[in-house]
């Protein structure tokens, strides 16, 4: 009997006040914080579904009493803890080797002081990427980066966030990358790095053939105008997967199980307007539809099983802005 293909799942650990700083809401710098009350609901659903997924956690939270316990936890549960930048700064693109090296240092030691391995996997707020981001990682030993999404529709969901945004901070205008991006590979692949070959980049999946995003946020997007469409798109985005031999790497967020009121001033963020238990039930419904035809793991795992040949340059990054 043939064994079933592999997917990822992964959750990226954003905070209340990371989506506050990048749509210019001053009321980022309290820090408020939603983790207290979404932790506890994705622990809840990835152990109702026997799911070990890859938690991508932000050092400024880490080193706050709620991020370290969250870290903790998904930890004890079995769950891969990776790096999701210190500052979670969606221009990260912008920042010199120092920075760089800084941002990844403290999320690192932040991780490691919460109970957590050092982590070997890294993703970029916002899915901001750069060729020195990557030769980085490589130098510091990183198995894998997992920071592009292969898609069109940066701009489009670029000038969606940016209509209700505040004027004024022109990093905003780089935010999500360039039509550009649907040129990128859709599974893994190995940069060639002028500093260590082997660091592997795990795409964001998206729907093959469309490159449409097939994530958590955008499911739930559709879900507000009909949930029999949002459940049809992320089947046949599976059905596509599975049929053309892409191992989807999916990903999920806090907001996927949040309700308006819990992310006060997250108004401006697709699917806000759907219930919190909609949302968990919707969430759930996609574990168990991706498990019904995949062996499910994290994407650290993914990349260990998934040994991809592939090599692309990584000065090709340039021009996927």
């Amino acid at each position: 009997m043939t064994a079933p293909p592999i997917a990822s799942v992964s959750l990226d650990l954003d905070n209340l006040w990371a989506y506050l700083k990048t749509h210019g809401d001053a009321e980022w710098e309290r820090m408020p914080s939603f983790l207290p009350t979404a932790v506890p609901r994705l622990l809840d659903l990835f152990g109702e579904h026997g799911i070990t997924g890859t938690v991508f956690a932000v050092g400024a939270d880490v080193e706050r009493e709620d991020g370290a316990k969250a870290v903790a936890a998904f930890a004890a549960s079995g769950h891969e803890v990776a790096n999701h930048s210190y500052r979670h700064e969606p221009w990260l693109h912008r920042y010199s080797r120092t920075r760089l090296e800084e941002e990844l240092t403290r999320t690192e030691d932040a991780i490691v002081a919460a109970g957590a391995p050092r982590p070997v996997g890294f993703r970029g707020p916002g899915f901001s990427v750069s060729p020195v981001l990557v030769e980085v990682l490589a130098e510091r030993g990183y198995a894998y980066d997992a920071s592009t999404l292969p898609t069109w529709t940066g701009p489009l969901a670029r000038a969606v966030h940016n209509r209700t945004a505040p004027p004024g901070d022109a990093r905003r205008d780089e935010l999500f990358g360039g039509f550009s991006r649907v040129f990128a590979p859709n599974s893994g692949y190995r940069w060639r790095t002028a500093s260590r070959a082997g660091l592997v980049e795990l795409p964001v999946t998206t729907m093959p053939l469309l490159r449409v995003p097939i994530h958590g946020a955008y499911v739930l997007l559709l879900h507000q105008v009909s949930p029999w469409l949002a459940r049809r798109y992320f089947a046949t985005a599976l059905r596509m997967c599975r049929a053309l031999g892409v191992s989807p790497s999916l990903l999920v967020h806090p907001t996927d199980v949040l309700g308006a009121a819990e992310a006060p001033g997250m108004e401006f963020f697709p699917g806000m307007g759907v219930p919190a238990a909609r949302k968990v039930a919707l969430l759930s419904w996609m574990l168990t539809t991706v498990r019904a035809d995949f062996t499910v793991v994290g994407t650290g795992e993914h990349v260990r099983r998934g040994h991809p040949r592939r090599a692309r340059h990584v000065r090709a990054l340039d021009r996927g802005r």
